[in-house]
């Protein structure tokens, strides 16, 4: 299947619709997930265009991954998390939802479990807090 421009990151990458950004460079964007799984669920989205990790150029990865443990690592501090988890899907049967390639970075508590990500959307002024509690530990 082809790569859609027209996805819901790829308009959030043209500012489209709006984001909760924590960081961006020349090979991704971070920003906030409006239906998190769990406090401070940040997503990492390439640049460069792909469906998932099955089509995308390889010469991307070392760029992006950069950025998945630099936002893992602040969110784990951000949120004092006992851990994090970083999550990847390729294709609908594996629970993909937005076909452009993109990491879930989940700062993860003992004992908490994650929550469904078909939930409810966040409250604006909750994405702006975690995502500002992120950004602070990246400037740290």
């Amino acid at each position: 299947m082809a790569y859609d421009n027209d996805n819901i990151f790829a308009k959030i990458m043209r500012d489209e619709i709006p984001s909760h950004r924590v960081y961006e460079d020349d090979a991704a964007i971070a920003f906030m997930d409006v239906m998190p799984q769990g406090m401070g669920h940040t997503l990492v989205v390439p640049k460069v265009p792909s469906r998932n990790l099955l089509d995308a150029d390889p010469s991307i990865f070392d760029g992006v991954m950069r950025v998945v443990q630099k936002v893992a690592k602040a969110a784990k501090e951000a949120f004092d998390a006992d851990g994090v988890a970083i999550m990847q899907f390729n294709e609908a049967a594996s629970g993909q939802s937005v076909f452009h390639l993109h990491f879930h970075v989940i700062p993860r508590f003992e004992g908490i479990p994650l929550k469904p990500h078909t939930g409810e959307m966040e409250k604006p002024g909750v994405l702006s807090a975690n995502a500002e509690k992120i950004r602070a530990a990246l400037a740290r």
